[in-house]
């Protein structure tokens, strides 16, 4: 494929850079999501749930499995991590391109591309994303991502993960913009804090808006296991009214303070690496560029 004309990149390129931020990103806040999703599935037990924080949940870890207990299932996020992100940061940018025409302020074009990012990586990350939260749970009576088998919620997954990527790619380049704009004649010496803050702003937005939305996710992914509900269908009204039902409002946003501490920093390692990564390709494509034309 011939370079991108927005940043000078080839597809490859984009490949690699994208599968490169998410496996630092995921592997760096591995353990904030640990509690995070045990936190939400608590809310998926038969009785009646007990409100349970962060600090509880995360004693609860480490008095029941030790530090290693926070990284249960990072094998299987490993395994999903670099290859969905590739698909994800590469279509993104390929759709960016033709949907914005090169208008940087087209945020429905962001969040369009955003959602086709979705809908391609989570065909790869869905079943290792299911494998790793049954992983994650305490007690669980699996040991191994080979134990876990794939169950393939991909429809679900997609319909409740676009609007946290709508959300955040839109936001992302909006607070991208706005912070070049600032200090325009800076941009380029200030381009890792400008990625880091930009990404950090979009992570803690998207989250927050779209906890209800991850907790049905969570007990759909968990539901069977350690004495999780299981649901008859995978309708996401159906889930959400059990929820309501059990535990009210309130357990459609359990878990969503450690959400917004995972997505918030992870999203500013995940931009920063990834816009790096970026960097690291043009120099190179314009260092061959010049020895070709010497």
């Amino acid at each position: 494929m011939e370079a991108s004309a927005h940043d000078g990149l080839r597809f490859w390129q984009f490949m690699i850079a994208g599968s490169i931020a998410g496996s630092v990103e995921h592997m760096a806040m591995f353990p904030v999501d640990t509690v995070k999703t045990q936190m939400q599935a608590m809310g998926s037990r038969p009785v009646k749930s007990v409100p349970v924080g962060v600090a509880h949940s995360l004693r609860s870890i480490l008095k029941s499995d030790g530090p290693m207990g926070l990284y249960r299932g990072i094998a299987a996020m490993c395994l999903g991590a670099g290859p969905a992100h590739a698909v994800y940061f590469s279509v993104y940018e390929a759709c960016k391109k033709f949907f914005s025409g090169g208008d940087p302020r087209n945020s429905a074009a962001h969040a369009v591309s955003g959602v086709c990012a979705t809908v391609a990586s989570d065909a790869v990350l869905t079943p290792m994303d299911m494998v790793k939260q049954r992983l994650q749970l305490r007690d669980s009576p699996y040991k191994g991502v080979c134990e876990c088998g794939f169950l393939c919620l991909v429809r679900t997954t997609v319909v409740m993960n676009a609007p946290f990527t709508a959300v955040h790619f839109a936001t992302y380049e909006a607070a991208k913009r706005a912070l070049m704009e600032v200090s325009p004649e800076n941009a380029d010496d200030e381009r890792w804090v400008v990625h880091a803050t930009a990404g950090a702003a979009a992570g803690a937005v998207a989250a927050a808006i779209t906890t209800p939305l991850d907790v049905v996710k969570t007990q759909l992914q968990c539901q069977g296991v350690c004495g999780c509900d299981r649901y008859k269908t995978t309708s996401i009204g159906d889930v959400i009214e059990s929820i309501v039902k059990k535990d009210g409002y309130r357990g459609l946003v359990r878990g969503w303070i450690p959400r917004m501490l995972f997505h918030a920093p992870a999203a500013a390692i995940c931009w920063s690496t990834y816009e790096a990564s970026k960097g690291f390709f043009q120099e190179l494509n314009n260092r061959r560029d010049t020895d070709a034309v010497t």
